[in-house]
């Protein structure tokens, strides 16, 4: 559906690269070019020949992401990530919804007609941030519990990584319809509950199926920057050794802008045209 439509999204993800560079910021590419020459000069000899640069590439590529490449974002920052983020969201499925209903949308008219719902689809946001707090809480305390001798007893590592699975298994049952709802709520006269509990009733004996779609799209995330990224990553090394002069070029953070924008118009597509396959599905609950 992007490909067919791809001037229209290239757009959206334009547009979106631009207004975060402009309102949030792009990653440093001082600390990027200080994170590769540190590993460069403390791996010795531990990455050698066409393997090891790639194991460096990857290093790094890991640390980009990972946001080491950024400073903590102001409170003006992350209002402005996070209403860029919605109105993406929203104009990709407002641009979607008028293409699957047989209409040819240009980007302008969904920029300018999609931020209606933009107050009850941040409440449902909000709803997502709040039920991913239990796995979050897991993933913290198993961090803190690696860092001392708790989890060195039999009978005390069982029991906290089941407390910990079961938290992160609430949050994962919560998601699985809110995703949904992200999508519902967009729907003219629609409120935030009234969309959170319609998507229940959506995935009712289908929550396992769907949970598996969304394990499908993160694992498709991750590939798809890895395959980006990592071949980006050797090549700006490989050309910087050559011309030292344009080190300077922040090469790296844009690329980071520019997949950003793509996985957000690509998530909010795949939302919501697995949305439209639930609603058009005929065959009975599993």
């Amino acid at each position: 559906m992007l490909w067919q439509n791809r001037r229209t999204f290239i757009w959206v993800m334009v547009v979106y690269a631009l207004l975060s560079g402009l309102l949030v910021g792009l990653a440093s590419q001082d600390t990027y070019t200080t994170l590769s020459d540190t590993l460069k000069s403390t791996s010795g000899d531990l990455f050698q020949g066409n393997w090891g640069e790639i194991g460096k590439a990857s290093l790094l590529f890991v640390s980009t992401v990972t946001g080491s490449l950024s400073s903590a974002p102001t409170e003006a920052q992350q209002i402005y990530g996070g209403l860029i983020g919605l109105l993406t969201w929203l104009t990709t499925v407002w641009l979607l919804r008028a293409i699957k209903a047989g209409q040819k949308p240009r980007f302008r008219e969904g920029l300018y007609n999609a931020g209606a719902p933009i107050v009850s689809t941040a409440a449902v946001a909000l709803a997502l941030i709040v039920q991913l707090v239990p796995a979050a809480l897991a993933v913290i305390a198993f961090s803190a519990a690696m860092s001392t001798e708790l989890l060195s007893g039999g009978v005390i590592a069982m029991t906290f990584t089941i407390v910990a699975l079961l938290l992160i298994t609430l949050s994962l049952y919560w998601i699985t319809s809110t995703l949904i709802a992200l999508t519902v709520v967009t729907l003219p006269g629609m409120y935030p509950l009234q969309a959170l509990k319609t998507a229940g009733d959506l995935i009712i004996g289908r929550r396992l199926r769907i949970l598996l779609r969304w394990a499908w799209m993160a694992l498709t995330v991750v590939v798809v920057w890895t395959l980006i990224m990592v071949p980006i990553i050797l090549l700006d090394t490989w050309v910087k050794s050559l011309l030292p002069a344009i080190s300077w070029l922040p090469v790296i953070p844009l690329a980071l802008l520019l997949m950003s924008s793509l996985t957000v118009v690509f998530v909010a597509a795949y939302v919501y045209l697995l949305y439209r396959r639930v609603v058009e599905d005929d065959a009975a609950p599993a």
